[in-house]
């Protein structure tokens, strides 16, 4: 990309987010999605382009540190039980029952193996709260919904990768699946990314108490967000809960102690500037991106992935919220929650990410998956987003007769 191309999608992004602001409920990763995919028809965008590496050494660290480390310390510890859940069991059992069902709703099309079924699954299972958690927070009585949608995006983010990566590996080598290598390099990945993310976010907090400038601050923020990013993913376990888990660190910092909200604003005022342009410039190359492998004869199969997507969550978020007493009754017993968690799942930047990964790889017969892929999130992105107000008004005047 040039610089001319860049500051034409910024000027893009900024119309849209100034008409947002005068709109609540305005979907703008949606239109700005939309936008990308008309301009990439438009010769002076021919040369733009997204690839994994830029998602995750430019994007990803500064958009999952910031959405740690301003997830409030109370709303998490508040939220932590059903959060991990949905973030680990939840996600693991979604991609065992979607990657089932995808395998056997291929046998209506291009039958795929069992394991590529289940690398198209693990593409698809993460979720991007990106615009709906807003939207549920301004809702009536939904600002605990909005809370448990965050915090499982931000943990499953990088369970989402691990899974990813093992499945992967798989489907290149011809490996066969083994229930007890899975679990093993799950856990080491896991475990060795939530470590690296914990020295760093040890070490920020004992730098905060000697950096009193605002430059200072920031500059400690940047190289955590992506230092842990960064030597997480050079000592080959997950860069995604490092970052994750140094924001989360900062928060309970930030959250605990009432001298620091100086601290807070200066943070805030420098990556809630960061975080909108990296966003609109985000949404828009994933439009233009995804145009080149939309294939018209795989959208009949695209759209019953997108249903199984739906009815998957929608049963292992049923049956994992009401299977604990506690969780149903602060959900009420009356499927509100798990409709609205389920809707509320939307694919996004990190779904956008692993199917760039796979690209990347360039191996023989991903080629389908990648397509199928970007039509599931662009239908997940579109429907989802632009569907969660009218959901959310529906479900909680119903609650209310």
């Amino acid at each position: 990309m040039i610089a001319q191309q860049v500051i034409t999608l910024l000027l893009i992004g900024y119309f849209i987010y100034l008409i947002d602001s005068k709109r609540n409920y305005f979907p703008v990763p949606v239109i700005l999605v939309l936008i990308g995919i008309g301009l990439s028809y438009i010769t002076f965008f021919d040369s733009v382009f997204i690839t994994k590496d830029m998602i995750f050494e430019v994007f990803l660290p500064a958009l999952l540190f910031t959405s740690a480390y301003q997830f409030k310390y109370n709303d998490l510890k508040d939220n932590f039980g059903i959060i991990a859940i949905l973030s680990t069991v939840g996600l693991v059992l979604t991609a065992i029952l979607m990657g089932y069902g995808t395998f056997w709703i291929s046998e209506l099309f291009t039958p795929l193996t069992l394991t590529a079924s289940f690398l198209l699954t693990s593409i698809l299972i993460p979720t991007d709260p990106v615009s709906v958690t807003a939207i549920l927070k301004r809702s009536k009585g939904e600002k605990r919904i909005a809370d448990v949608v965050e915090g499982e995006s931000m943990v499953n983010d990088g369970t989402s990768v691990v899974i990813f990566t093992i499945f992967l590996s798989m489907f290149a080598t011809g490996e066969r699946f083994s229930t007890l290598n899975f679990l093993t390099e799950f856990l080491i990945v896991s475990a060795g990314g939530i470590g690296i993310g914990f020295i760093f976010g040890f070490l920020l907090k004992r730098l905060m108490i000697v950096s009193y400038k605002k430059h200072e601050l920031v500059m400690l923020t940047i190289v955590t967000a992506y230092g842990a990013f960064y030597l997480a993913d050079a000592l080959e376990v997950s860069g995604v809960l490092a970052t994750v888990t140094a924001g989360m660190m900062l928060s309970h910092e930030l959250g605990t102690k009432e001298d620091y909200e100086s601290v807070q604003r200066h943070l805030d005022g420098f990556w809630d500037i960061v975080i909108p342009i990296l966003l609109a410039l985000l949404f828009l190359l994933i439009g233009i991106e995804a145009t080149s492998y939309l294939s018209v004869s795989l959208w009949t199969f695209a759209v019953l992935l997108f249903l199984l997507s739906i009815v998957t969550r929608f049963v292992v978020v049923g049956g994992l919220v009401y299977s604990v007493p506690v969780w149903r009754k602060e959900f009420k017993d009356d499927l509100t929650a798990t409709s609205l968690l389920t809707w509320s799942g939307i694919k996004g930047t990190m779904s956008i990410a692993l199917v760039l990964w796979l690209e990347a790889e360039n191996i023989a017969g991903a080629s389908e998956m990648i397509s199928l892929a970007f039509a599931v999130i662009l239908l997940s992105l579109i429907l989802q987003s632009i569907g969660v107000y009218p959901l959310t008004t529906y479900l909680t005047n119903k609650h209310d007769e």
